[in-house]
């Protein structure tokens, strides 16, 4: 991260993000809360996934008056993704205009876990105000997790490929 910034791995990552990518990565994140239709809730949430190839693609979240329709960041940024063939990622960012750093939703930690890794992808949650290009922004705290940390004894693909038993 950005020196200065306060950063709380658990568990640690080992991750072959570079700095450059994860400011970027973060960044792009930041500016995809402008995408954000909340005219309800006034939560805007920005996501931004990078691709194994080092695209990026974002997401924020859209909602809707029927409430059931909303779609999160996250599940944006992976719609987006996966409708254009892209499959495999190596890093997450989300945040929000809330001083705390935000996790997905239980509903984008499933579907997350349909295209990622558990363990070997990193997920940066970013509290609002932090600014990447600040090098001495000591007041903000990014977390970093991952999907097998967020969504324990989780369900997954492979236990859809499992024999069964009659």
């Amino acid at each position: 991260m950005a020196k200065g910034c306060k950063v709380t791995q658990s568990p640690p990552l080992m991750t072959a993000l570079s700095e450059e990518q994860k400011v970027e990565l973060i960044s792009a994140a930041i500016k995809a809360k402008d995408g954000s239709y909340s005219p309800y809730s006034k939560f805007r949430v920005g996501a931004a996934l990078l691709a194994s190839d080092g695209r990026i693609i974002t997401g924020a979240n859209i909602e809707n008056a029927a409430y059931g329709p909303t779609i999160c960041a996250e599940r944006t940024a992976i719609v987006k993704a996966v409708s254009d063939g892209i499959r495999s990622f190596s890093a997450l960012a989300v945040t929000t205009d809330v001083p705390s750093p935000i996790s997905p939703c239980g509903v984008c930690r499933q579907v997350l876990r349909e295209f990622c890794s558990l363990k070997e992808m990193p997920i940066f949650l970013v509290p609002a105000g932090y600014d990447p290009a600040n090098t001495t922004d000591m007041e903000s705290s990014i977390v970093v997790t991952d999907l097998e940390t967020l969504l324990p004894h989780s369900f997954g693909p492979e236990q859809l490929l499992q024999p069964r038993l009659p």
